[in-house]
Formats: C-alpha cells, structure tokens, sequence
C-alpha cells in the first residue's frame, strides 16, 4: 500500500506522536476536530494527522497536487508535526482487509497515545465517513495484534491507549448518539476556521456560506458546556478516572 507524506522524514526515524486523527479526506479532520488539534499541538503535544484518501475527484479542484498543497498549508497552520496520505481509493473508500492493514501500519510506525478517528454516517454526504470509522476501530485492534508480522512490514506490535471519536453529522440535532465531552476551543477557533479556509478547492466562493455553519456549530457546542467555541469528542468504550476532583477541575 503506497502512501504521500507531506513534509516529513521517514517515519520509522521520527519520534512517537502524542496523537494522530484520521479521517477519510483531507479537510475531514480540520472540520471535525481541528480546534482541538491546534490547541493540543500549543500545550506542546506531538500532533499528526493521517488522511486514509486523498479526496479527490472533486468538482473544483484541479486535482490532486492542489488538495495536497491545501492539505499541508492546512497543517501547518493548526501546528500538526506530521501529515501523511494512504493511497485508498476516494469515493471508493471501503472496510477491507488491506485498508486496516495499512492504517494499522500507520499506528505501529508512529505509536500515538491517543487516536481521534471519525464515526458516524453521514447521511447526503460521503459514505467514505462512515467507512473511515469502521476501518479506524479495527486498525487500532490490529495494531496490537501479535504473530502476524508478515502484513506489517516489519513494525512491531503497538498497543494505542486511547481512541476518541469526532464527527461529521453537522445535519443531525445531535451528532453522537451517547455521551459526549466537549473541548474548549475558543482559544483555537480562528486557527480552525483559517485551516478549513485553506481548502480553496472545496470551498469556493459559491460555498463560503458553509464556513459560516461550521463555526455556528463550534460556538453552540461550546455553549452546552460554558464555552465560547467547541467540539465534540467520544469515547467509544466507557469512561472511568482515578482522579475524580482532578478530572472535573
């Protein structure tokens, strides 16, 4: 399975990530969770992205050298570390075998402590959303999976210790069908919203109107919990804490 990575080093010479959020088309996560990734990469965490497609046919771009050059500029503004593109199939984005397999590659070579993946479909919009989520549970199971060295070009086992979940179902009353915590992003709504700007392709004039959505949905999340802006995020397994005083404060 081939990739693209942008603006990096061999992988397997780089340091661990502290997180890596996947999506299935480059503009996915920026819309989804990119407030919560700039704030993340200011506090010092080692941020990277993994884009499962590359996004295109799409009506207004030129192809895929331009929603690679957004898909960078994009990064380096929210201060993502490391951006990297797996050659999966646009429109075509299914849960198979050899698509786990080559994200959970992914997970080995980087060892993230956290993975924020998409969940959810979303309805009149791409099926690849809800593909990329099945796909992403999987690839975090099959990359701590033992004896089965052959598929993974020799990167050993990595147990990920954490997964959360963002989502796209921005036409729906509430996103996430269980509870929900929401991340203060109001220190990082400008970086999000500038990121999104930056895919030129997908948001041409005829659709700006749709970053206007995007940052009302940001402000009302923020408003459930006292926030100016935020996101939603999920745990797909139960939450617990040891520390219940320094959780809620």
């Amino acid at each position: 399975m081939a990739e693209t990575a942008l603006d990096l080093a061999p992988l397997t010479d780089d340091p661990p990530l502290d997180v890596i959020a996947v999506g299935a088309h480059p503009d996915d996560i920026e819309i989804a969770c990119g407030g919560t990734l700039a704030r993340l990469a200011e506090q010092g965490h080692c941020v990277g992205i993994i884009d499962l497609t590359d996004g295109e046919p799409t009506p207004a771009s030129s192809g895929p050298e331009q929603r690679l050059a957004e898909a960078r500029r994009a990064a380096e503004v929210l201060g993502v570390a490391r951006r990297v593109t797996l050659d999966l199939p646009n429109r075509r984005l299914f849960d198979s075998f050899e698509a786990r397999v080559a994200l959970a590659r992914e997970f080995r070579r980087c060892r993230p402590r956290l993975v924020i993946g998409l969940s959810g479909a979303t309805p009149t919009a791409s099926p690849d959303h809800y593909q990329a989520g099945l796909m992403i549970e999987a690839a975090v199971f099959y990359s701590k999976l033992t004896k089965w060295d052959e598929y993974f070009a020799g990167t050993p086992p990595y147990t990920i210790p954490r997964l959360l979940q963002c989502s796209l179902g921005f036409s729906r009353i509430s996103p996430f069908d269980r509870g929900a915590m929401v991340v203060d992003i109001g220190g990082t709504l400008e970086k999000k919203m500038e990121a999104i700007a930056c895919y030129q392709s997908q948001f041409p004039p005829a659709k700006l109107h749709y970053l206007d959505r995007i940052r009302a949905f940001a402000v009302q999340q923020g408003m459930a919990a006292g926030f100016s802006a935020g996101e939603l995020l999920t745990s797909p397994i139960a939450w617990g804490t040891h520390d219940l005083m320094g959780l809620l404060f």
